[in-house]
């Protein structure tokens, strides 16, 4: 996992707050000042990217680069501007980082550009943007969970595997009817 830091953390959800995009904008205008030249994309991603959906309060931002072995200065970069390399993430699928004490909660991800998991975050949130019922149902959901597990965030994620899953079914037909493809990247 990322540490006792998180796990000692309860999980509280609570109703969309349009404060969320705009605290994801200044941090991703810190992020490209600092490293813009060595990503290839940024997005808001998770709960808090997604107008209407109740999430835990916490902003997740996707950076995307072209070698995810490589990024000595997108660390560096991160660092400079408060962000912690967690380096014991077990999901080698990308690199994680999180905010030092006393910053807003903030969630970086570092994924290789293309990669399944960069394109799962993108489809998974443009799903929820344009589906209220499957939006409602999240957010109905994960209520439920934070409320049996508020003590035990490891079982609240895996509680939400199911519907994660059942909404992805859902996106994977839709993105193909639609004609899905990942919009414009906020760099």
């Amino acid at each position: 996992m990322d540490g006792d830091f998180q796990l000692k953390e309860p999980v509280v959800i609570e109703p969309y707050n349009e404060n969320w995009p705009k605290s994801y904008s200044e941090f991703r205008s810190q992020i490209v000042n600092q490293v813009g030249a060595l990503i290839q994309r940024i997005d808001h991603i998770g709960s808090t990217a997604v107008t209407g959906l109740a999430a835990k309060p916490i902003i997740d931002i996707q950076i995307s680069v072209s070698d995810l072995d490589n990024i000595e200065e997108v660390v560096s970069g991160l660092s400079e501007i408060g962000f912690e390399f967690r380096k014991d993430n077990p999901d080698l699928t990308k690199r994680y980082f999180r905010e030092r004490p006393g910053m807003k909660r903030t969630h970086i991800h570092v994924r290789h550009s293309g990669s399944w998991s960069e394109q799962f975050n993108l489809l998974f949130r443009d799903y929820l943007r344009e589906h209220e019922l499957a939006r409602n149902e999240y957010s109905k959901v994960k209520y439920q969970l934070a409320n049996l597990y508020r003590d035990q965030r490891e079982k609240y994620v895996e509680g939400k595997t199911e519907v994660v899953w059942d909404i992805m079914l859902k996106a994977n037909k839709w993105s193909q009817a639609f004609g899905w493809k990942p919009s414009k990247s906020d760099l």
